[in-house]
Order: C-alpha cells, then sequence, then structure tokens
C-alpha cells in the first residue's frame, strides 16, 4: 500500500520553522565561543576540561557514529532522545491530529503508547492479542479505520516477554498506509534478528530501541528511533533543542565501546533465564510460566496477591502484572544476576500456600 508521509504529518507541521539554537547553527570547531550565552568560566568545582557549561550537541553525531557502527545503521537513519518514551511522545505528536487522529495498540503491552496518546489527546484503539500473546489480524484489521495513523507492535512484548511472529507485523507493514512502530527494547536477548534490516524494504517502518536494558544505561535515559530520513526530520523538527545531556552523550559513548563485556551479560542472562524456568518448574508452585524472550519472564499464579505481598515482605521486589488483561495471576520476574535469582528461588522455597491457593490449583 502506498506511504505518503506528507499525507500523513500534521499539516501545519509541514511549514513549521523549528527553533534554531547556538549549537544548531553552528557545530564547528572555534577559538572563542560566544554564541550562547553560557558561563565561560565552566562549572564551579570542576576544571575547564572538565565542566559542562557548553551546550550539547544537539544532534549527538559523536555517539550515532558509534551507534551506526554498532548497529550498521547509517546514521542520518538514527534518532537519538530520552529514552524510547520521548521517540513515543514526538511520533504521536507528529502525526496525529488531537481530538481525530487515533493510533492502535495491542493488549497486554507497554503502557507508554497509550499514556503518550492520552497527553496528546488521540484515541487509542486497542485490539487485544490472542490468548498465547500473539497478534490477532482480523482484530488490527478492523480497528484500523481512515484517521488510524500508528500502530504500535511491542516485540518482545512488555509484560508477556515473548517475540510476536514475524509474518504478521510483515502484513501491516505491506497493508497499512500509516506508520508501523516496532518497539524492540528487549531483541538483545532473542536470536531472532531485528526488524532494522526491513528499514530499506518499508518507509512505514519505525524501530524503537533503548539502551536502558541489555547495555545497562537505564538511568542514563538513552532511547533510539530508527527510521528513514523523512520520518526523523519531522521529529528533530520538534524535539526539544537539547535532548540529551552531555553527560548522557559522552557516558554512553565510552560505554559502547565494551561489546566483548556487553556479550557477556547478554550470554549471563540467557543462562540465567534458562536456570530461573528450570527452578521454578521444580517447585511446582506456579501455574504457568510463559515462554520468555527477554530478560523477564511472566509467570501466573494461583494467588499471586498473596505470593507478591509474601515476596515483598523478604525483600524480594517483583512486578505485579494480575491486574492486566490477559495477564491475570501474573508476575513479572526480572532475571537478575545469579545470587539474586539464587535468593528468589529460596525465597519461594519457604512460601506456604494459602489454603484458598492449594484449592484453587486443584481446581485448575
Amino acid at each position: 500500500m502506498a506511504f505518503d508521509i506528507y499525507k500523513l504529518v500534521r499539516p501545519h507541521l509541514l511549514q513549521l520553522k523549528p527553533y534554531a539554537s547556538a549549537r544548531s547553527e553552528f557545530s564547528g570547531s572555534a577559538k572563542v565561543w560566544l554564541d550562547a550565552n553560557e558561563n565561560a568560566y565552566g562549572t564551579p568545582g570542576r576544571t575547564i576540561n572538565n565542566a559542562f557549561h557548553r551546550y550539547p550537541d544537539p544532534y549527538q553525531l559523536s555517539l550515532k557514529e558509534r551507534i551506526s557502527e554498532i548497529k550498521n545503521i547509517p546514521t542520518d537513519h538514527i534518532f537519538l532522545g530520552n529514552g524510547s518514551d520521548e521517540a513515543i511522545d514526538l511520533l504521536i505528536k507528529v502525526f496525529c491530529l488531537p481530538g481525530t487522529d487515533n493510533i492502535i495498540s495491542l493488549p497486554p503491552t507497554f503502557g507508554m503508547y497509550e499514556v503518550a496518546a492520552a497527553v496528546n489527546d488521540v484515541e487509542v484503539k486497542t485490539a487485544s492479542l490472542t490468548d498465547d500473546y500473539q497478534i490477532d489480524q482480523e482484530k488490527v484489521e478492523n480497528a484500523i479505520d481512515k484517521n488510524t495513523k500508528i500502530i504500535f507492535f511491542c516485540s518482545p512484548n512488555n509484560p508477556t516477554g515473548n517475540l510476536l511472529a514475524t509474518d504478521d507485523i510483515l502484513y501491516f507493514l505491506e497493508n497499512f498506509s500509516g506508520l508501523v512502530v516496532v518497539d524492540e527494547a528487549y531483541i538483545d536477548f532473542t536470536n531472532q534478528p531485528s526488524f532494522l534490516n526491513k528499514l530499506n524494504d518499508f518507509p512505514n517502518l519505525v524501530v524503537l530501541q533503548t539502551f536502558s536494558k541489555a547495555w545497562g544505561m537505564a538511568a542514563l535515559r538513552l532511547g533510539a528511533a530508527y527510521a528513514s530520513p523523512e520520518i526523523l526530520a519531522f521529529l528533530n523538527k520538534i524535539k526539544l533543542p537539547y535532548n540529551v545531556s552531555t553527560l548522557t552523550q559522552q557516558t554512553a559513548l565510552e560505554i559502547l565501546q565494551n561489546t566483548e563485556q556487553y556479550n557477556s551479560y547478554i550470554a549471563a542472562i540467557k543462562t540465567q533465564r534458562q536456570w530461573l524456568v528450570e527452578q521454578l518448574n521444580s517447585l511446582g508452585i506456579a501455574l504457568k510460566i510463559h515462554p520468555a524472550d527477554a530478560n523477564f519472564m511472566l509467570v501466573k499464579f494461583t494467588d499471586a496477591a498473596s505470593v507478591y505481598q509474601f515476596l515483598v515482605d523478604q525483600g524480594v521486589i517483583v512486578r505485579n502484572r494480575s491486574s492486566v488483561h490477559l495477564c491475570e495471576g501474573g508476575l513479572r520476574i526480572t532475571v537478575g544476576t545469579e545470587k539474586e535469582n539464587q535468593l528468589l528461588i529460596d525465597t519461594f522455597k519457604r512460601y506456604k500456600p494459602t489454603s484458598k491457593s492449594l484449592t484453587s490449583q486443584q481446581n485448575y
């Protein structure tokens, strides 16, 4: 189906003149910087060579060059923001007319799609996943109308932990004239190729990733959107001028040199994920452990509230997802270190099911 970005973008943004910051007007080298009203004396407590008195690169060019090397993606296909949350918000701002347009979300899934839409006064139409947490093609097609601008697919999905079927996502890339956003926050923990290798095939594809998970940069708040330069031009047009701090850019650039350690962490997490599954199965207290392609798993119990509170009382914190659609009785458990996972299992061994839990399990 034909994709025309200029028919999707909110009309007033086509002519919008973005704010021109000092560093976006001039980004080369200079002897003296007197253009941005900065404190030329530096940052108190720091030497002039280790100060934060200059504004950051608004387009994070050095960092993008390193990411380009790692991902094998041209720099003009990379947008960096304050977590992937910023990219989600900007995509809705660019393409969805408040009070008129809508997005499609596939619950149970990442809640920020709905929150960002609500903040921007954009309707959310839902097309629930199937009972085994896969795309229901018919439901998605029925949800699409003339005002649908974006479909969000989260794969691996949060909070269920599983990959969505590639062919189902490809179907909508081929047959939907709006944006198809594939959120791959947990793709590093799978053996499946990223949708990044499809960017040249589909002009309506946006791939979201984050450096918070596999790369361990949650505190730095760095996320990425990968898409065509045409799409990213509009995100850059309306983003805040200096949306990624110098501290984040510098620290991320240092961390991204350590690919060997990154690979060892991923391998350890996958090993520990399998170990956790085996241990939980051997305990016999879980009703179901859903297959996981992420660094977490969704585990269902007959009395999840009781299990959750017991873990909290023992100082072990997991995420109670029992109130989420299709996740009833579910606790989302992150894969920790070997020591943390052993502590979790040892704690589970001390759990004594209530009579209510035993009755429910017998009747399950």
